[in-house]
């Protein structure tokens, strides 16, 4: 099989290359800037103002939890989402389906800051809330993983790994804006903070649909999806091609996120709770934050680089690095947060986001589109983010929650959960061949067949999984 001229290396110092390249880049990085400013938006709110807001008060720790439930239910909404535009995708193209999704999730956001709460219209407030986080979970299935893949498939091949990964600098973004944001309105008087303060950044969202929403109409379709529509190659149906060809690779996918993923969210929602329910009415809910701003500060150089090293190095020795420094440090940080220490708290949870998820999110970006053949890439992907994004990221705080209330806050339980999802990663790192420079042209999937030419990088070999570490 002869490479495509995709495989070797778009035309650098093509003008109109270089623009796309610009426009799905910006895309892709406000897109997720958006999903996860509104989600990390959530999460925080989750543990300090919507379980007072939306629920009723009479054991407040119960409160808690139906709050992180309601988190929990965004996550179930997205592999339903991921399912319905992953086809769509793969049928129609990558760029409309962005389109829609980023007015869904976008508008589902905005919505939530008009919300009246229990006070008001009693218990209409949370089924409310929990249809508005229905619909951005169900935009947010596709959002991401639409991302990933517009990426994948306009990065220069011999780069992927770091242009894969500067759109996820828009995770960290708005990560670091929401994080920053909730700092600043958590120093509002407690009445004024849950009246009208809260509101504030969920309607000012809507500023950056509407920049997204700019860019992604000027985008042009990716060349490996033309590239199908060239050679009448655009699958009839991407689900069936999943279920008989790409199914070990969406499973292996949801092992490699398991611990990137929840273990984001547990650092980001779960610490903040645990913590809290360490020093009850002393701890400073507005300094805490700043472990989650700090960290994903780190996150915007980290996760270029990590991405970086994963074109020098492979994306498995990249990633099992991460996996296997979260299972080093889940221990310790679960411990050290016990202590009730802000400064120590603040440490912790900065580089859990910063370095452990990082590592691991870096090398992610290009791994899991060339783990997938061109028919089904994006459902392929969709799938393998979002089903692993209800078994990692929404049961940590349901889970986690609920570990902390019946436990009296026992750090070991919470280690060991999170100690758990890096183990599954690890092993899952053993599971699937080096992607590293894959043609994705190809309509094959790596998890069966992979190819090796030698020191490049570009395959040639048929392997099966034994022979890549089993």
């Amino acid at each position: 099989m002869t490479d495509s001229p995709l495989t070797t290396s778009p035309v650098h110092d093509d003008p109109e290359y270089a623009a796309n390249l610009r426009r799905a880049t910006l895309a892709s990085s406000l897109g997720s800037a958006l999903e996860y400013f509104d989600f990390a938006l959530y999460g925080l709110s989750t543990a300090l103002i919507f379980n007072v807001l939306f629920f009723p008060q009479g054991d407040p720790g119960m409160a808690t939890v139906l709050a992180f439930a309601t988190f929990g239910v965004g996550f179930l909404a997205r592999p339903f989402g991921g399912l319905f535009f992953g086809v769509l995708g793969d049928r129609l193209g990558r760029k409309w389906v962005l389109v829609v999704t980023i007015l869904l999730m976008g508008g589902a956001s905005t919505a939530i800051g008009l919300l009246p709460t229990y006070e008001a219209i009693g218990f209409w407030a949370p089924v409310i809330l929990v249809v508005l986080r229905l619909l951005q979970g169900f935009g947010a299935g596709a959002e991401q993983a639409g991302a990933t893949v517009l990426m994948a498939e306009y990065a220069p091949v011999k780069r992927r790994g770091f242009f894969s990964a500067l759109p996820f600098i828009g995770i960290q973004a708005g990560t670091l804006l929401a994080a920053l944001v909730f700092s600043v309105i958590a120093l509002l008087p407690e009445d004024q903070l849950l009246s009208w303060g809260w509101r504030v950044p969920f309607l000012a969202s809507f500023a950056l649909i509407l920049l997204a929403l700019f860019i992604r109409m000027r985008l042009r379709e990716t060349p490996t999806f033309v590239e199908l529509e060239k050679h009448d190659q655009i699958a009839d149906r991407p689900i069936r091609d999943i279920f008989t060809h790409g199914l070990p690779g969406v499973i292996v996918g949801i092992g490699l996120r398991m611990a990137e993923n929840g273990g984001s969210y547990m650092f980001q929602t779960l610490g903040l709770a645990f913590f809290v329910s360490v020093l009850g009415p002393s701890a400073d809910k507005s300094l805490l934050t700043w472990g989650v701003t700090i960290g994903s500060l780190i996150g915007v150089f980290s996760v270029p680089f990590a991405g970086h090293l994963s074109d020098r190095f492979g994306r498995r020795t990249i990633y099992r690095a991460g996996a296997v420094f979260m299972l080093v440090y889940t221990f310790p940080a679960w411990w050290l947060l016990s202590l009730g220490n802000h400064a120590i708290a603040i440490a912790v949870i900065a580089i859990g986001i910063g370095f452990a998820v990082a590592t691991m999110l870096g090398p992610q970006c290009a791994m899991l589109p060339e783990m997938f053949g061109n028919r089904h890439r994006y459902l392929g992907v969709a799938m393998a983010r979002e089903i692993s994004a209800v078994l990692a990221g929404g049961l940590a705080g349901v889970l986690g929650s609920y570990i902390i209330s019946v436990s009296g806050g026992d750090w070991v339980l919470l280690a060991t959960y999170m100690a758990t999802l890096a183990l599954i990663t690890t092993a899952s790192t053993f599971l699937v061949p080096e992607t590293l420079r894959r043609d994705l042209t190809r309509t094959d999937d790596a998890i069966k067949v992979s190819r090796n030419e030698g020191g490049d990088g570009v395959y040639a070999t048929t392997v099966s999984i034994k022979a890549v570490g089993l």
